[in-house]
């Protein structure tokens, strides 16, 4: 894996050259690495979501054991929601390996400890996201799109300095 992760940065600071005098590598390779991440999600999302979950609800039946007789309680999944909660552990673990090994390489704490650290920066993203388009869409009257623009660029500002200084602390 080690070999794979000097190739990707190989690639990446290649593109890197014509932008030295602008950014620094850290926050270029963070930006790449985001990018490339970004599209494995798109890429995964959409042939997951045409190919293999379809367009039909998915019904999940739980059994629930609060008396001698089994109860069952069911959850209706739509075909978007559960296509996200198959995509979003593989791109959480994607974004956590380009991180740690292309963008924060000089971090001293233990690989578990970062990817806990790294996790609890993404939900704190999702909680941005969520309280976000709701503040912005249905308090502030702006349309759903450019108030998800406004919440990316946000978050991702959160996300570059989160995982700098706390899941990649050196």
């Amino acid at each position: 894996m080690q070999t794979f992760a000097q190739i990707i940065t190989k690639i990446v600071d290649f593109f890197y050259r014509p932008f030295r005098k602008y950014i620094p590598q850290q926050l270029f390779r963070y930006a790449a690495c985001g990018g490339g991440n970004m599209v494995l999600d798109w890429v995964l999302y959409f042939i997951l979501y045409n190919f293999v979950v379809g367009h039909d609800l998915v019904y999940i039946t739980l059994p629930l054991h609060f008396t001698p007789s089994t109860l069952h309680h069911s959850i209706c999944l739509t075909p978007h929601i559960l296509t996200f909660l198959i995509v979003f552990p593989i791109t959480l673990l994607t974004g956590f390996w380009l991180n740690r090994n292309i963008t924060f390489t000089q971090s001293s704490l233990r690989g578990y400890k970062q990817l806990w650290r790294y996790i609890l920066i993404v939900m704190v993203n999702l909680l941005v996201n969520y309280f976000g388009l709701k503040l912005f869409v249905e308090v502030c009257g702006i349309y759903p799109t450019p108030s998800k623009m406004i919440i990316t660029i946000l978050t991702v500002i959160i996300s570059f300095f989160g995982q700098k200084y706390f899941s990649f602390k050196k």
